[in-house]
């Protein structure tokens, strides 16, 4: 019988966070629920008085950090499952891109999940065991026009997630990196902002784009509920995947990536290897 693990999950005020919450704790799990606002999750937790705690987390605030990371260990005593979840997307152009917005999201998306696994990762190799989960996006590994500094911070987030896999992997900690398509949240809803400066010669591009996504906010094909469910057998299962695609439109577009990378990889093998200093 399998030993209930206890998972920390960050953003579970709305969409992937919020139903892998609740799928979590109706499979039985130990579960630290965290957000913002703590009455964003109050409903959540209160079916499960004796699995779920509930902890207010700020990922871009340090001492909330090391706030949330201190009642967990105090209520649970371990933390099995990693869960960085936590983000929020940034339409525009990147010449038309705020800076500030942009340091923001980088902030969310990228320095507040490698604080907080940083926090967390003294915790998984006393144990010698632990699963991190980084969810990023299929822009992290296919760029997108309009939406290139929110790609920017899920490259990160890849980049990240794969070198900490090798560093951690001969410790039992595992590392998966959660690469959603289109999912019905929140994330190209109110959540995400755009920018106030408008270009006219992007309107081919990064304006279609960025139209096309919000206009089918809310309709999206993928499912968090079965997201979460997916998220949840790959953390079962004996040899979790380093990348865990979701949705149809995901593989189609890795799939569309892993075929211009072949393309350029294979038609300019010979500047490629001209580069090395000649064979002697």
């Amino acid at each position: 019988m399998e030993t209930k693990k206890v998972w920390f999950i960050t953003g579970c005020s709305t969409g992937f966070g919020r139903e892998l919450a609740k799928e979590t704790l109706k499979q039985g799990y130990y579960v630290v629920v965290t957000a913002r606002k703590i009455a964003d999750i109050e409903d959540i937790v209160k079916e499960y008085p004796n699995q779920a705690l509930a902890l207010k987390l700020d990922v871009t605030k340090p001492e909330e950090i090391a706030q949330a990371k201190a009642d967990a260990l105090k209520h649970f005593g371990q933390i099995d499952v990693l869960v960085n979840n936590a983000g929020i997307g940034y339409f525009a152009a990147l010449e038309e891109s705020d800076e500030a917005d942009v340091r923001k999201m980088f902030e969310i998306n990228f320095f507040g999940l490698a604080n907080l696994t940083n926090a967390i990762l003294p915790v998984l190799r006393k144990q010698h065991s632990g699963h991190v989960i980084n969810v990023a996006s299929i822009g992290g590994l296919m760029a997108f026009p309009g939406v290139g500094f929110y790609n920017a911070t899920k490259f990160a987030v890849d980049g990240f997630s794969e070198a900490l896999s090798k560093e951690v992997r001969h410790l039992g900690i595992k590392v998966t990196i959660v690469a959603p398509g289109p999912f019905r949240t929140d994330w190209a809803g109110r959540s995400a902002k755009n920018a106030s400066v408008i270009i006219d010669d992007y309107k081919e591009t990064a304006a279609v784009n960025m139209n096309t996504i919000r206009g089918y906010s809310g309709s999206q094909p993928g499912d968090p509920a079965r997201a979460a469910q997916a998220i949840i057998k790959a953390v079962k299962a004996e040899n979790p995947p380093l990348r865990l695609l979701l949705g149809a439109a995901a593989l189609r577009n890795g799939r569309i990536k892993l075929d211009e990378l072949k393309h350029d990889f294979d038609n300019w093998e010979h500047l490629t290897l001209g580069a090395d200093f000649p064979i002697v």
